[in-house]
Protein backbone atom coordinates (compact mmCIF):
# COMPACT_ATOMS: atom_id res chain seq x y z
CA UNK A 1 0.00 0.00 0.00
CA UNK A 2 1.35 3.39 -0.93
CA UNK A 3 1.78 5.81 2.24
CA UNK A 4 2.73 8.95 2.49
CA UNK A 5 5.10 10.49 5.42
CA UNK A 6 5.80 14.20 6.57
CA UNK A 7 9.19 14.97 7.53
CA UNK A 8 11.04 18.03 9.47
CA UNK A 9 10.08 21.47 7.63
CA UNK A 10 13.43 21.68 7.25
CA UNK A 11 13.52 19.44 4.18
CA UNK A 12 12.59 20.61 0.67
CA UNK A 13 12.99 17.21 -1.62
CA UNK A 14 9.71 15.19 -1.97
CA UNK A 15 10.56 11.44 -2.53
CA UNK A 16 9.25 8.79 -3.84
CA UNK A 17 10.64 5.15 -3.34
CA UNK A 18 9.43 1.87 -4.87
CA UNK A 19 10.83 -1.84 -4.09
CA UNK A 20 8.67 -4.64 -4.49
CA UNK A 21 10.65 -6.47 -1.24
CA UNK A 22 8.86 -4.78 2.34
CA UNK A 23 11.97 -4.90 4.54
CA UNK A 24 14.12 -3.38 1.62
CA UNK A 25 11.34 -0.89 1.75
CA UNK A 26 11.05 -0.28 5.20
CA UNK A 27 15.04 0.40 5.39
CA UNK A 28 15.22 2.87 2.17
CA UNK A 29 12.47 4.30 3.85
CA UNK A 30 14.05 4.35 7.45
CA UNK A 31 16.93 6.34 6.01
CA UNK A 32 15.24 8.69 3.79
CA UNK A 33 13.23 9.99 6.69
CA UNK A 34 16.23 10.43 8.48
CA UNK A 35 17.98 12.83 6.01
CA UNK A 36 17.12 16.62 6.67
CA UNK A 37 17.29 17.10 3.30
CA UNK A 38 14.39 15.12 3.08
CA UNK A 39 10.83 17.17 3.27
CA UNK A 40 8.33 14.50 2.24
CA UNK A 41 8.38 10.44 1.38
CA UNK A 42 6.04 8.74 -0.37
CA UNK A 43 6.64 4.77 -0.88
CA UNK A 44 5.18 2.23 -3.21
CA UNK A 45 6.06 -1.50 -3.50
CA UNK A 46 5.43 -1.68 -7.46
CA UNK A 47 5.85 0.59 -10.66
CA UNK A 48 1.81 0.64 -11.04
CA UNK A 49 1.77 1.95 -7.29
CA UNK A 50 4.32 4.01 -8.22
CA UNK A 51 3.01 6.13 -11.01
CA UNK A 52 -0.16 7.02 -9.09
CA UNK A 53 2.04 8.54 -6.95
CA UNK A 54 3.68 10.37 -9.68
CA UNK A 55 0.35 11.08 -11.06
CA UNK A 56 -1.13 12.89 -7.72
CA UNK A 57 1.81 14.28 -6.28
CA UNK A 58 5.10 16.42 -7.33
CA UNK A 59 8.34 14.40 -6.80
CA UNK A 60 11.72 15.34 -7.17
CA UNK A 61 13.22 12.40 -6.78
CA UNK A 62 12.68 8.31 -6.90
CA UNK A 63 14.65 5.71 -5.41
CA UNK A 64 14.30 2.80 -7.41
CA UNK A 65 14.94 -1.00 -7.27
CA UNK A 66 15.64 -2.39 -10.82
CA UNK A 67 14.63 -6.32 -10.46
CA UNK A 68 10.71 -6.03 -9.65
CA UNK A 69 7.81 -7.62 -11.26
CA UNK A 70 5.62 -6.66 -13.87
CA UNK A 71 7.39 -3.25 -15.07
CA UNK A 72 10.57 -3.17 -13.92
CA UNK A 73 12.83 -0.32 -12.56
CA UNK A 74 14.71 0.30 -16.11
CA UNK A 75 11.26 0.60 -17.32
CA UNK A 76 9.37 2.73 -15.25
CA UNK A 77 12.69 5.28 -15.23
CA UNK A 78 11.92 5.22 -19.52
CA UNK A 79 8.02 5.96 -18.73
CA UNK A 80 9.65 8.92 -16.32
CA UNK A 81 12.04 10.34 -18.28
CA UNK A 82 9.26 11.45 -20.93
CA UNK A 83 7.85 13.15 -18.49
CA UNK A 84 7.91 17.30 -18.67
CA UNK A 85 9.67 17.39 -15.91
CA UNK A 86 11.34 14.01 -14.81
CA UNK A 87 12.42 13.41 -11.35
CA UNK A 88 15.76 12.77 -10.65
CA UNK A 89 16.66 8.80 -10.52
CA UNK A 90 18.31 6.93 -8.07
CA UNK A 91 18.67 3.04 -8.42
CA UNK A 92 19.33 0.83 -5.52
CA UNK A 93 19.71 -2.73 -6.50
CA UNK A 94 22.03 -5.45 -5.11
CA UNK A 95 23.10 -5.87 -8.86
CA UNK A 96 25.77 -4.34 -11.13
CA UNK A 97 24.97 -5.57 -14.07
CA UNK A 98 22.66 -2.56 -15.27
CA UNK A 99 25.03 0.00 -14.50
CA UNK A 100 25.53 0.47 -18.11
CA UNK A 101 21.70 0.87 -18.80
CA UNK A 102 21.41 3.48 -15.54
CA UNK A 103 24.27 5.27 -17.70
CA UNK A 104 22.26 5.74 -20.91
CA UNK A 105 19.17 6.66 -18.90
CA UNK A 106 21.12 9.76 -17.41
CA UNK A 107 20.70 8.41 -13.53
CA UNK A 108 21.70 10.81 -10.43
CA UNK A 109 22.90 7.92 -8.28
CA UNK A 110 23.40 3.90 -8.63
CA UNK A 111 23.77 2.27 -5.09
CA UNK A 112 24.06 -1.59 -4.30
CA UNK A 113 22.02 -3.27 -1.38
CA UNK A 114 22.29 -3.52 1.36
CA UNK A 115 22.38 0.66 1.36
CA UNK A 116 24.04 2.10 3.98
CA UNK A 117 23.36 5.79 5.04
CA UNK A 118 25.94 7.43 4.15
CA UNK A 119 25.24 6.46 0.51
CA UNK A 120 22.03 7.58 0.89
CA UNK A 121 23.23 10.76 2.04
CA UNK A 122 25.50 11.05 -1.00
CA UNK A 123 22.34 9.87 -3.49
CA UNK A 124 20.65 12.88 -2.03
CA UNK A 125 23.37 15.38 -2.69
CA UNK A 126 23.92 13.78 -5.93
CA UNK A 127 20.13 14.70 -6.77
CA UNK A 128 19.95 18.26 -5.33
CA UNK A 129 23.50 18.99 -7.95
CA UNK A 130 21.21 17.60 -10.38
CA UNK A 131 17.89 19.12 -9.68
CA UNK A 132 16.54 22.55 -9.53
CA UNK A 133 14.43 22.18 -6.60
CA UNK A 134 12.10 25.15 -5.82
CA UNK A 135 12.54 25.24 -2.22
CA UNK A 136 16.48 25.23 -3.14
CA UNK A 137 17.08 27.50 -5.37
CA UNK A 138 21.14 27.44 -5.04
CA UNK A 139 21.17 23.98 -6.66
CA UNK A 140 21.98 23.20 -9.73
CA UNK A 141 19.15 22.65 -12.69
CA UNK A 142 18.49 19.84 -14.43
CA UNK A 143 19.66 21.12 -17.56
CA UNK A 144 23.54 20.96 -16.29
CA UNK A 145 23.42 16.73 -15.88
CA UNK A 146 22.21 16.63 -19.23
CA UNK A 147 25.02 18.67 -20.72
CA UNK A 148 27.42 16.54 -18.63
CA UNK A 149 26.19 13.09 -18.50
CA UNK A 150 27.42 10.58 -15.71
CA UNK A 151 28.68 7.32 -15.74
CA UNK A 152 28.28 4.67 -13.15
CA UNK A 153 31.62 3.49 -12.24
CA UNK A 154 32.97 0.95 -9.41
CA UNK A 155 35.48 2.41 -6.73
CA UNK A 156 36.70 0.72 -3.82
CA UNK A 157 33.21 -1.94 -3.98
CA UNK A 158 30.75 1.38 -4.51
CA UNK A 159 29.42 2.04 -7.44
CA UNK A 160 29.79 6.24 -8.19
CA UNK A 161 28.70 8.38 -10.77
CA UNK A 162 31.75 9.61 -12.94
CA UNK A 163 30.98 13.20 -14.91
CA UNK A 164 31.69 12.25 -18.69
CA UNK A 165 33.61 15.84 -18.39
CA UNK A 166 36.39 14.30 -16.38
CA UNK A 167 37.40 11.39 -19.15
CA UNK A 168 40.54 12.10 -20.95
CA UNK A 169 40.61 9.16 -23.13
CA UNK A 170 38.90 5.92 -23.43
CA UNK A 171 40.99 2.21 -24.17
CA UNK A 172 39.21 -0.39 -25.04
CA UNK A 173 39.46 -4.13 -22.87
CA UNK A 174 37.43 -6.49 -25.19
CA UNK A 175 33.60 -5.66 -24.58
CA UNK A 176 34.99 -3.10 -22.07
CA UNK A 177 35.97 0.54 -22.09
CA UNK A 178 38.66 1.64 -19.31
CA UNK A 179 37.68 5.52 -18.87
CA UNK A 180 41.40 7.85 -18.17
CA UNK A 181 40.51 10.67 -15.90
CA UNK A 182 43.43 12.65 -15.00
CA UNK A 183 43.82 10.86 -11.94
CA UNK A 184 42.44 7.29 -12.01
CA UNK A 185 41.22 5.04 -14.41
CA UNK A 186 37.73 3.00 -14.17
CA UNK A 187 36.68 -0.12 -16.31
CA UNK A 188 33.38 -0.28 -17.75
CA UNK A 189 30.88 -2.74 -18.96
CA UNK A 190 30.25 -1.06 -22.76
CA UNK A 191 32.31 -1.48 -25.54
CA UNK A 192 34.69 1.55 -26.85
CA UNK A 193 32.68 1.31 -30.34
CA UNK A 194 29.26 2.17 -28.48
CA UNK A 195 30.95 5.01 -26.53
CA UNK A 196 32.24 6.64 -29.32
CA UNK A 197 29.18 6.58 -31.18
CA UNK A 198 27.27 8.17 -28.22
CA UNK A 199 30.02 10.76 -27.40
CA UNK A 200 30.67 11.94 -30.87
CA UNK A 201 29.07 15.17 -29.94
CA UNK A 202 30.92 15.89 -27.15
CA UNK A 203 34.56 16.12 -28.95
CA UNK A 204 35.41 12.49 -29.10
CA UNK A 205 37.26 11.18 -31.60
CA UNK A 206 37.81 7.85 -32.40
CA UNK A 207 41.55 6.86 -33.01
CA UNK A 208 42.42 3.83 -33.30
CA UNK A 209 40.36 0.78 -32.88
CA UNK A 210 41.46 0.72 -29.48
CA UNK A 211 41.76 4.59 -28.39
CA UNK A 212 39.03 6.83 -28.16
CA UNK A 213 39.93 10.79 -27.14
CA UNK A 214 38.86 14.21 -26.34
CA UNK A 215 40.11 16.27 -29.17
CA UNK A 216 40.53 19.29 -27.62
CA UNK A 217 42.93 17.91 -24.84
CA UNK A 218 45.06 16.93 -27.37
CA UNK A 219 48.45 18.84 -26.73
CA UNK A 220 50.83 17.12 -30.13
CA UNK A 221 50.77 15.03 -33.09
CA UNK A 222 54.13 13.53 -34.45
CA UNK A 223 55.48 11.09 -36.18
CA UNK A 224 57.73 8.08 -34.64
CA UNK A 225 59.45 5.20 -36.10
CA UNK A 226 56.20 3.11 -35.48
CA UNK A 227 53.65 5.47 -36.71
CA UNK A 228 52.08 8.59 -35.37
CA UNK A 229 51.10 9.33 -31.82
CA UNK A 230 49.30 12.01 -30.06
CA UNK A 231 49.82 13.44 -27.05
CA UNK A 232 47.60 13.73 -23.80
CA UNK A 233 48.46 14.30 -20.35
CA UNK A 234 52.03 13.28 -21.26
CA UNK A 235 50.67 9.57 -22.41
CA UNK A 236 51.49 8.59 -25.91
CA UNK A 237 48.44 7.58 -27.48
CA UNK A 238 48.65 5.67 -30.97
CA UNK A 239 47.27 6.92 -33.96
CA UNK A 240 46.10 4.07 -36.96
CA UNK A 241 46.69 4.83 -40.05
CA UNK A 242 43.13 4.35 -40.96
CA UNK A 243 42.64 7.43 -38.57
CA UNK A 244 45.32 10.00 -39.47
CA UNK A 245 43.92 11.89 -42.35
CA UNK A 246 40.66 12.57 -40.57
CA UNK A 247 42.24 12.76 -36.78
CA UNK A 248 44.75 15.63 -38.68
CA UNK A 249 41.72 17.49 -40.57
CA UNK A 250 39.86 17.23 -37.18
CA UNK A 251 42.41 19.24 -35.59
CA UNK A 252 42.91 21.76 -38.41
CA UNK A 253 39.66 22.42 -38.03
CA UNK A 254 39.14 22.76 -34.34
CA UNK A 255 42.45 25.10 -34.66
CA UNK A 256 40.75 27.21 -36.69
CA UNK A 257 37.59 27.48 -34.76
CA UNK A 258 39.62 28.48 -31.51
CA UNK A 259 41.73 31.53 -32.91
Amino acid sequence: MTSTSSLPESGYLRVLAVDDEVPALDELAYLLRADPRVGRLHCAGDATEALRVLRDADIDAVFLDIRMPGLDGMELARILGRFARPPAIVFVTAYDDRAAEAFDLGVADYVRKPVRADRIAESIRRVLATRLVPAHPAVAARRDRQDDPTIPVELAGTTRMLPRSSVRWVEAQGDYARLHTADASHLVRVSLATLAERWADAGFVRIHRSYLVQLRLITELRMTNTGYVVLIDDHELPVSRRHTRELKDRLVRAAKSWT
